[in-house]
């Protein structure tokens, strides 16, 4: 940490953790192949979570520019839809997309957070980027430069997750992807090292948004656009460095204005690890279900009992719900729920659709399923209770488990058996088992947004991983788009 006399007008050198950052960013090679490859089932998942969030209105009126007409004739591309816009809109529109079901890949730790929530802005730069290369007869950047940059996003956002818990403060974590999308778009766009500590310092000196509108009672929509934000803005953060705007050298150590001192309760960060390709190797997917991710292993158990409880509903006194400590405080939600963002963070709610009807789909959180008095009445029945081993085995590093236990006890006196899953399909240890269903995940997206002709030469791209990773990126996103 800089130890800088406030008083003193002397620029101090730049904070260790930006260079750190920046350095990592513009010029670490990634050799890992595991990394490489889940980078791609990365690609396609988070793809796909963009593709199903356009059949819900709420979210299509957020997408296009920031008023009409204010499109951009050789700009970024949003997949599924046929807007041309600058960057920056562009990566506010992906990003909103990827995020609105809550669906994509996801990333548990001190903080917690979606490090493909990055790849609105990583995307839209890239495009644009390949564009005007192409149109000054310079060559591309390929799918392969896009995929070492998620690398790169994944791995910042995520490492500085490990053991800074921004929650605990009442930030919100999309300041990491700020950050990560600040640093990752100007190495691309070329930065020097000064150029990228500059942006990134400025993506700190934001501050963070509030966890206000991801807990009750303020529960809202704007949890599904507020990673599209924050990747939007970490592109104008790299443009603006790129032409020159200064940074802040002490962006975070500066005595009473850093970050540290006015939002940090005046603690550095802690990295215990340097930056490698850690964090894409070992993401969690959602594949099975659009929730919050301390649930999935809880939806898992669930839909095991549906057969056993289904016909016994108003049979049962109360239903027992073990989960981690992270589980108890984010998603552990009594009383009314207001709106479809208010649901999928509510772990009784979570497990009452699956008791219920034997599945949780994004579509299960709308108001009509709501409306059911089953599912208020078994809410009434859950009680929500600490595990200490499923919270020590979400923080061990050589495991990080999502574990949950349902049991059911009837008025009759007779139960079921205790349900307990440990890791959810998305989980690094049951890769070969969620791979395939990713991959259907995918291509059930397709379907309602492509004709027959244009889905198949997508699915094809990516049944192709050499050729994928050789595609310029600006025929890649061609495919993506609809005319």
């Amino acid at each position: 940490m800089n130890h800088h006399d406030i008083r003193s007008a002397e620029r101090p050198a730049p904070d260790r953790v930006l260079v750190d950052i920046a350095t990592y960013a513009r010029d670490a090679r990634i050799a890992s192949d595991v990394a490489y490859e889940t980078a791609r089932y990365c690609l396609m998942d988070t793809l796909a979570c963009g593709f199903q969030a356009l059949s819900f209105p709420a979210c299509t009126r957020m997408l296009g520019p920031v008023v009409p007409g204010a499109t951009m004739t050789g700009g970024a591309r949003v997949p599924g839809t046929s807007f041309e816009l600058d960057p920056v809109q562009a990566a506010f529109n992906i990003g909103a997309m990827i995020r609105w079901l809550d669906f994509n890949d996801t990333w548990l730790a001190a903080e917690w957070g979606h490090p493909s929530d990055n790849l609105g802005g990583i995307l839209a730069v890239a495009d644009w980027q390949a564009r005007k290369a192409v149109a000054e007869d310079r060559p591309p950047p390929r799918v392969r430069e896009l995929l070492t940059a998620m690398i790169k996003a994944h791995e910042i956002q995520g490492v500085t997750a490990l053991e800074n818990a921004y929650n605990r403060v009442g930030l919100d974590h999309v300041i990491l992807v700020r950050v990560a999308t600040t640093a990752v778009a100007a190495a691309m766009l070329g930065g020097t090292e000064e150029q990228v500590v500059s942006a990134v310092s400025n993506a700190w000196i934001d501050g963070g948004a509030l966890r206000t509108y991801r807990h009750a009672p303020n529960t809202g929509s704007r949890k599904s656009w507020a990673a599209g934000d924050a990747t939007s803005r970490g592109v104008r953060h790299a443009l603006i460095a790129l032409r020159g705007e200064m940074g802040y050298p002490s962006a975070l150590t500066a005595p009473k204005w850093g970050f540290y001192d006015v939002l940090f309760r005046g603690s550095p960060f802690v990295y215990k690890q340097g930056f490698g390709s850690y964090v894409m190797e070992n993401v969690l997917f959602k594949i099975s279900y659009p929730a919050e991710f301390h649930a999935q292993t809880a939806v898992e158990c669930a839909m095991q009992l549906h057969p056993e409880v289904k016909d016994r509903l108003d049979a049962i006194e109360r239903i027992l719900i073990e989960t981690q400590e992270p589980g108890v405080r984010i998603i552990d939600k009594t009383g009314p729920l207001a709106n479809p963002a208010d649901r999928d963070h509510c772990i009784q709610y979570m497990v009452a659709i699956p008791l219920i009807h034997g599945r949780l789909t994004a579509a299960d959180y709308e108001d009509d399923v709501a409306r059911d008095p089953r599912v208020d009445a078994l809410r009434a029945r859950m009680e929500v209770r600490e595990n200490p081993v499923f919270t020590a085995d979400y923080y061990a590093a050589d495991k990080r488990f999502i574990g949950n236990a349902i049991q059911v006890f009837f008025k009759d006196g007779s139960r079921t058996a205790r349900v307990h899953v440990d890791t959810p399909i998305g989980h690094r240890r049951r890769r070969s088992e969620g791979y395939p269903v990713l991959v259907e995940k995918f291509r059930a997206s397709l379907s309602p947004v492509f004709p027959d002709r244009q889905r198949a030469r997508i699915e094809s791209l990516f049944a192709d991983p050499a050729r994928l990773d050789a595609m310029a990126v600006d025929d890649f996103v061609a495919h993506l788009v609809r005319n």
